[in-house]
């Protein structure tokens, strides 16, 4: 039995991945960054290359860099801002998944004084109890390498980062997990300003009882590879051929 390149299937997963926030109105322009170790390699990165379209990108358009950013392999350039920030979240916090974008409801938080994303009032919201860090500074675009240690440091031991004025950073162990992630930190940031939007105030639920939904939740954890494989048959069904290498 032919055995599946695992580095072409992450090539298929980080294509899906890019074309799925496209659809779902999570990128800005041809602007932000999706990243994925390559398998068997520490040191090796994908990405998405500069100045094409998530909608539009296929397997074969991805790029392999090094830590440094610079590229190993691939036909297309990568835009000079783009590694800053992932490889220190690779390198330094060991992820194998960074998804970066401007989403428009969770960047919208990052404009307000707080903040931050409520994990006490919103069950979707509540599986990221103790996952969140926040970035207060701002530091402009991110064209040198302080700029991504700044956001590294902010990060600790969390899986998604908030950057004041910025926009958001989620990381992950796999593909599946991270993007699931990244969709219910949209969804959550969304429910949470049109909530705030009519002028009542958020009713919390104590801090014990949400340890233990975000516990639940991380046990079900199924759900965000069912969810990942769903979205990935819809572009199958809507969009034939999109994965070919």
């Amino acid at each position: 039995m032919k055995r599946f390149d695992p580095v072409v299937q992450a090539r298929i997963d980080l294509t899906a991945a890019l074309r799925l926030a496209a659809r779902m109105g999570f990128n800005e322009g041809v602007c932000n960054h999706f990243s994925m170790e390559v398998p068997g390699s520490l040191e090796l990165f994908l990405i998405n290359p500069q100045g094409l379209h998530w909608s539009e990108i296929t397997p074969g358009d991805l790029v392999i860099v090094n830590a440094e950013g610079d590229v190993v392999e691939g036909k297309h350039s990568v835009e000079p801002t783009a590694f800053f920030i992932h490889s220190r979240i690779h390198v330094g916090k060991k992820k194998k998944v960074v998804l970066h974008t401007h989403m428009p409801y969770a960047t919208a938080l990052t404009l307000l004084e707080d903040c931050e994303l409520d994990v006490l009032s919103n069950q979707n919201a509540m599986r990221f109890f103790g996952r969140i860090g926040y970035d207060r500074d701002y530091g402009g675009v991110a064209l040198d390498g302080d700029e991504g240690d700044r956001i590294c440091d902010a990060m600790g031991n969390a899986d998604v980062v908030f950057m004041q004025h910025h926009g958001v950073l989620v990381c992950g162990e796999s593909m599946a997990y991270t993007y699931d992630d990244l969709y219910y930190v949209e969804r959550s940031a969304m429910v949470q300003v049109l909530a705030q939007s009519t002028g009542g105030k958020l009713k919390q639920v104590a801090e014990d009882e949400v340890a233990q939904v975000a516990k639940q939740i991380e046990g079900e954890r199924q759900q965000s590879t069912l969810h990942f494989e769903a979205l990935k048959r819809l572009l199958d069904r809507d969009e034939h051929g999109w994965s070919k290498i």
